[in-house]
């Protein structure tokens, strides 16, 4: 199996949204790792730069003609982008690789577009609240008691998560990846998550 994660960034992506997880995937608290498990690549829709709601335009690895059939996951980063027609062309992407096992990712309104596509209807999932999912899915969202207000959730290969999540949406993708140990995995997120003042207290002489 192909060991690249696809992280997929469409015009006016939220980049806080893929800092944490791309991160953890190529190093530790130290340094680059030398054998990363996972290495990461972008694909956007063509191969021109992508530009992030910030303004940071990312070069991609990869357009939605060229990335590869195999890889290890696909992680849809929110933004406003979603809301276009161009986000239209990530369907079969993501059809295919739900239908081949892949496990996939989507946070913030990349959450919305999987309810709007009808693939949450058969896993517990959690967006940007069930009103957003509701209104996002119509009709093709006949899940909303799949719904669980939680920061992040992870069923049967998919990991769902709301924007204010980056931090719980990359944990629970590490996890299912099994980057690392769960105890590694668990200092990784604590560190971000409390600081690295109240993990590691000023000693007193």
């Amino acid at each position: 199996m192909n060991n690249e994660i696809l992280y997929i960034l469409l015009p006016d992506y939220a980049a806080h949204e893929i800092v944490y997880l791309s991160q953890a995937i190529a190093s530790d608290e130290y340094a680059l790792k030398e054998n990363p498990k996972y290495i990461n690549k972008v694909v956007a829709p063509t191969m021109e730069p992508v530009k992030s709601i910030g303004g940071f335009r990312t070069l991609p690895d990869y357009s939605f003609e060229t990335m590869p059939d195999d890889y290890a996951a696909l992680v849809l980063i929110g933004g406003f982008g979603w809301t276009t027609p161009v986000a239209g062309q990530v369907v079969p992407i993501v059809r295919k690789a739900i239908e081949s096992g892949k496990v996939v990712g989507a946070i913030c309104n990349g959450a919305s577009f999987m309810a709007k596509c009808g693939f949450l209807n058969t896993v517990r999932h959690t967006g940007n609240g069930l009103e957003q999912l509701k209104l996002w899915g119509g009709d093709n969202y006949t899940n909303p008691d799949g719904y669980i207000h939680a920061q992040a959730v992870c069923d049967k290969n998919i990991v769902t998560a709301n924007g204010s999540a980056p931090l719980e949406f990359a944990k629970e993708l590490l996890l299912l990846l099994e980057n690392d140990t769960p105890e590694r995995i668990e200092m990784f997120y604590q560190f971000y998550k409390q600081g690295f003042c109240t993990l590691f207290p000023a000693q007193s002489e």
